[in-house]
């Protein structure tokens, strides 16, 4: 059996067991969500449709985790007046594991989130340990190389504009009295 519901101004076909990220809802991590705006149910005959909302329809999922997504660049720019405005945003995003679609006004049931928990709680355990090991080393070495890449290059340039601009002057004044006479 799926569905097709809408929340934060999207729609998404969900089934039980799938996993979706969708635009932040108040919940925490274990919390069960009810989504009610079901717009079409499939897979037993013919799918059934709402105008446009079944009512009594609505899908229980649990929350994994709240996050953000990553970052996108906002760039405005017009052209020939100096105008650049540079912005980053970073979308809030709950991640959810559906549990079950219910009909006719049914409340979800405790039963189908209980085995979920399990899952998420052996995946960040082995993550913690070997994050501290490999930060302590890399922040040793990263500072010098970008010390010594940084100050050759911003002296080489300065000198090569400064013998180039008196020679051009010298040709440009030597041209002229030729001219003259």
């Amino acid at each position: 059996m799926f569905a097709v519901i809408r929340t934060g101004g999207k729609q998404y076909r969900v089934a039980p067991e799938d996993i979706i990220e969708i635009e932040k809802i108040a919940g925490q991590p274990g919390d069960i969500v009810q989504l009610g705006e079901v717009l079409l149910l499939g897979g037993d005959g013919s799918p059934k449709s709402g105008s446009p909302t079944i009512s009594g329809a609505s899908v229980a999922a649990e929350v994994l985790e709240q996050k953000r997504d990553d970052k996108i660049i906002v760039f405005k720019k017009k052209r020939r007046q100096g105008y650049r405005r540079t912005k980053g945003h970073r979308q809030a995003l709950t991640a959810l594991r559906i549990t079950e679609i219910l009909t006719d006004g049914k409340k979800p049931s405790k039963a189908a989130a209980k085995p979920a928990p399990k899952k998420a709680e052996t995946k960040p355990a082995p993550k913690a340990e070997a994050k501290p090991a490999a930060k302590a080393p890399a922040k040793k070495a990263a500072p010098a190389k970008k010390a010594e890449t940084k100050a050759p290059a911003k002296k080489a340039p300065a000198k090569k504009a400064a013998t180039k601009a008196p020679a051009k002057k010298a040709a440009a004044k030597k041209a002229a009295p030729k001219k003259k006479s």
